[in-house]
């Protein structure tokens, strides 16, 4: 297939259009480079640097490399932004992600994958996730992409475009070419890294009396290939006017504590951390049902273990302590 991925200059992104370029597909990378990185574009892959609400770029591109089929990755992703700023979320997230469809239903594309958190869950009423949990978005950020799950699916009964919602759990891992190098950081396990690095004196924790086994936050880690893997399954199995939602984690909680000791033993670095309050909104436990996608599609996560997960990224900073 021809395949528009737009932030595909991105951390997930580069890591999916790797993938979709090693089973076969040509890609078509469309990114701003707001927050991602033109060496983080693969060489196979043709590069467009425009905005998704340059309906004029978007269309050109479209209609000069026969495009089939959409990914969508540009997004802000912070949420504690999304609450001190949310014009700026539900503008890039929802409207300018409302013009990109508009765009593409007008030149009858009709599969489109959607990166989807699993943020639209809020504090769940029971753990693990599936798909079928109430939907209470807690912050702007996952209301920006439930707003945009709910376009989709209108557009899939008025308009027949087809389309994958995946919402993940907590990305983590490299690649061996491509890695995470968000600025700034908020993700726990590049955070920890950064003090093995040099770059932090110590790791903050947020909160140590939560209603888990060691007081900390536990989450689910999935790998960035294996979501890169889902992606791909997603796109090629897609037929127009589906419409599909499914979670994607490995089942699997850790707290916060022990990520910081399985990144201590993967560098042999002491890491030192603080303790300080919670942060608002932060749910005790999220984990993801998977089951559907597994049973749908066949997804199978190949590097389910968190040392794996670690050790990947710890590899890709290793081979770029300053980043792209």
């Amino acid at each position: 297939m021809n395949i528009l991925v737009t932030g595909g200059a991105g951390y997930i992104g580069s890591n999916t259009v790797e993938t979709l370029i090693e089973r076969g597909h040509k890609v078509v990378v469309l990114d701003n480079l707001s927050s991602g990185y033109k060496e983080a574009v693969h060489p196979q892959a043709s590069f467009v640097q425009a905005d998704i609400a340059d309906t004029d770029t978007v269309t050109s591109t479209l209609k000069t490399h026969n495009i089939e089929a959409v990914m969508h990755f540009a997004a802000f992703i912070e949420v504690g932004e999304s609450m001190k700023n949310p014009i700026k979320y539900f503008e890039n997230n929802t409207l300018k992600t409302f013009t990109l469809l508009s765009t593409l239903v007008q030149n009858n594309i009709q599969k489109f994958v959607f990166s989807s958190t699993a943020a639209l869950f809020g504090n769940p009423e029971s753990v693990p996730i599936a798909e079928t949990a109430r939907i209470q978005p807690e912050s702007v950020y996952g209301e920006t992409k439930y707003q945009t799950e709910r376009i989709l699916y209108w557009l899939s009964q008025t308009k027949n475009l087809g389309y994958t919602a995946l919402r993940y759990f907590n990305a983590s891992g490299a690649g061996e070419t491509y890695g995470e190098n968000h600025k700034p950081e908020s993700h726990l396990i590049p955070l920890v890294l950064q003090v093995a690095q040099g770059k932090r004196d110590s790791i903050s924790i947020y909160g140590d009396d939560y209603d888990t086994p060691d007081g900390t936050c536990v989450r689910d880690y999935i790998h960035v290939k294996d979501l890169a893997n889902a992606h791909v399954l997603a796109i090629e199995a897609l037929q127009p006017g589906q419409h599909n939602a499914y979670n994607l984690g490995n089942g699997q909680g850790f707290s916060v504590k022990q990520v910081i000791d399985i990144c201590r033993d993967v560098t042999g670095h002491p890491i030192p951390t603080t303790t300080t309050p919670r942060r608002a909104g932060d749910p005790a436990i999220l984990v993801a049902d998977s089951s559907l996608i597994r049973q749908e599609l066949g997804w199978v996560p190949e590097r389910p273990e968190l040392k794996e997960i670690v050790a990947s990224a710890w590899a890709w900073f290793e081979a770029h302590p300053d980043g792209y």
